[in-house]
């Protein structure tokens, strides 16, 4: 995390480059991270000087109603999805029972039931469902303020999270992936220090 802080401080110091945080939902999840991860106490008093916390104007920024009605749509269609493999689940189990029954007895057999049978279907239905209700949805409050956020502030949004980027295309917002982050900015100091010339532009805003 040292490592990325860095980056911002030099894009801030040296390319006019500000990164906002959503304060206090994303903000606190940053200093829990720090606190969870046993990291130096110096990284927190970087976060604290190098991202700018903001919070969004929630009663300001407008956003589309059909944003809205996407959005409503596509969950409908992950819920459903997520209904029929809780079916799956379902039809499992009862098919694996009945043949086991006829194996012997049930009874007898409820720890292995448990273990072999339910343990790995219920394994295998969190994968999945997870799998179909999470991509490319919005499912907290900081994702919404992250988009708010750069709504309001017309910024670039940075993040790894694939409902964030599906949103904020939708949205019309500048995006790019937190991995090429900190390479964005050393592709920029590289140049700065083989004597290339940045054009003089206002402030650069990401969140």
């Amino acid at each position: 995390m040292n490592a990325i802080l860095g980056r911002i401080a030099q894009g801030r110091l040296y390319l006019g480059i500000s990164c906002y945080v959503p304060y206090p939902s994303v903000y606190n999840e940053i200093k829990d991270f720090v606190r969870h991860n046993n990291c130096e106490s110096s990284v927190l008093s970087k976060v604290d000087t190098w991202l700018v916390k903001k919070t969004p104007d929630r009663y300001k920024v407008k956003v589309p109603s059909k944003i809205f009605y996407e959005y409503v749509d596509y969950m409908r269609s992950r819920i459903n999805k997520g209904m029929n493999i809780s079916e799956e689940a379902v039809w499992e189990s009862v098919s694996r029972c009945i043949a086991l029954s006829e194996t012997g007895n049930l009874r007898e057999m409820k720890e292995e039931i448990e273990r072999e049978v339910v343990g790995g279907i219920i394994r295998k239905f969190r994968e999945k469902y997870r799998a179909a209700l999470r991509y490319g949805i919005l499912d907290s409050a900081p994702d919404i303020d992250v988009l708010l956020l750069a709504k309001d502030l017309d910024a670039a949004v940075i993040s790894q999270d694939l409902g964030i980027q599906r949103w904020a295309e939708q949205l019309g917002l500048r995006f790019m992936e937190s991995r090429s982050f900190p390479v964005m900015i050393k592709e920029y100091m590289s140049s700065m220090e083989q004597g290339v010339i940045l054009e003089e532009a206002s402030e650069e805003r990401l969140i």
